[in-house]
């Protein structure tokens, strides 16, 4: 066997390689429908087309598969994370205000109630707290963890609501615009925000133990505790950061839009980052993980939303092709498919 032929191999059996080639199809599929799609061009020094769009939509997914990726190893699940998104915007954009300013009769005045260093730290901190709930109820409590987050899933777009009263609040204040809307270098600053929770992440799941203890305990809680791994203060701050990837996913969104909607906010990011981290290889059985290739599912669900919108097909259409394709994850996930697909393969090597 050539060198070139084992790398490939040996790029075929990485479990980012699926949702790479998944990614590249659809990049492709977009080239062939429209020969202008990786174009990019530049205007007042900010970078623009389908591609910076693409990726810039993805952002908030992209941080919220991230932190649910810990969650989803250590075996378990959080389907609160879009109500998280609603609370951390509507504190943010409660704290702010909504009422418009002018100043001196020369136009809109930027006008914040509360600095926007404190907005920031309360929105966060109350992504924290609702990861920390979650957390509590599973790793303290007993609670089985899709229960659990049920509960905020619930009661948290209620509370976000009653933080907003029940109206969209509209933020006129740019600073905090700039984080869902600005440029820094060129390129969308809320990438460089991705990029930033990614090394965070990244460096304490591969550069740490404690990689290797999420995956110990999503593979056998039991066992883990036996050798000594505080498995409940893992699975606790697994939860939290997943509440304040949420979190900042939130200050993303609420930001792009320049309001704060307590209903409709986060709604089904669920749904998108399950199978983003589902798509990038992550097993819902728990243990051996991957940020990267949640990350490049997260730009998977972009890359199909944007290719559904750009060939003319109706947007409800989107949730369905979302559903089908949980659907075809979650069977080949089954351990009873990986099974007898596992005894057909080994089936076709024995004959000779």
């Amino acid at each position: 066997m050539s060198a070139a032929a084992a790398s490939l191999r040996r790029l075929a059996g990485r479990s980012i390689s699926f949702p790479l080639a998944m990614l590249g199809l659809l990049l492709l599929f977009n080239l062939v429908n429209n020969p202008q799609f990786f174009a990019i061009t530049v205007k007042d020094g900010h970078l623009y087309g389908s591609v910076i769009d693409i990726l810039n939509r993805a952002s908030p997914l992209m941080i919220i598969a991230m932190g649910l990726t810990l969650v989803i190893a250590t075996h378990g699940i959080d389907i609160s994370v879009g109500a998280v998104v609603a609370i951390s915007g509507a504190v943010a954009a409660a704290l702010i205000g909504g009422q418009l300013s002018l100043g001196g009769g020369a136009g809109m005045a930027d006008v914040t109630q509360v600095p926007l260093p404190l907005v920031l730290a309360a929105a966060l901190g109350a992504a924290l707290a609702c990861g920390m709930w979650n957390g509590a109820l599973v790793s303290m409590v007993g609670m089985q963890p899709i229960i659990a987050t049920l509960i905020l899933l619930v009661t948290g777009r209620g509370i976000a609501q009653l933080i907003t009263g029940g109206q969209i609040i509209t933020i006129y204040y740019s600073p905090y615009h700039a984080i869902g809307n600005g440029f820094l270098l060129g390129v969308p600053a809320s990438l460089f925000i991705v990029a930033g929770v990614g090394a965070v992440l990244g460096f304490l799941a591969r550069k740490t133990a404690l990689g290797m203890f999420v995956e110990a305990i999503g593979m056998s809680p039991v066992a883990s505790r036996l050798a000594g791994i505080r498995a409940r203060s893992i699975t606790f701050a697994c939860y939290a950061v997943c509440g304040l990837c949420a979190g900042i996913a939130g200050l993303i969104v609420s930001s792009n839009v320049k309001s704060a909607d307590g209903n409709n906010a986060g709604l089904l990011f669920e749904l998108d980052a399950i199978l983003a981290v589902v798509l990038g290889g992550t097993s819902l059985a728990g243990g051996k993980f991957t940020l990267a290739g949640s990350v490049v599912g997260a730009l998977i669900i972009q890359t199909l939303t944007t290719t559904i919108y750009a060939v003319g097909v109706p947007p409800e259409v989107n949730l369905v092709v979302k559903a089908l394709v949980v659907f075809v994850v979650s069977i080949l996930q089954s351990q009873k498919v990986r099974g007898l697909l596992g005894r057909q393969r080994a089936g076709r090597v024995a004959v000779p």
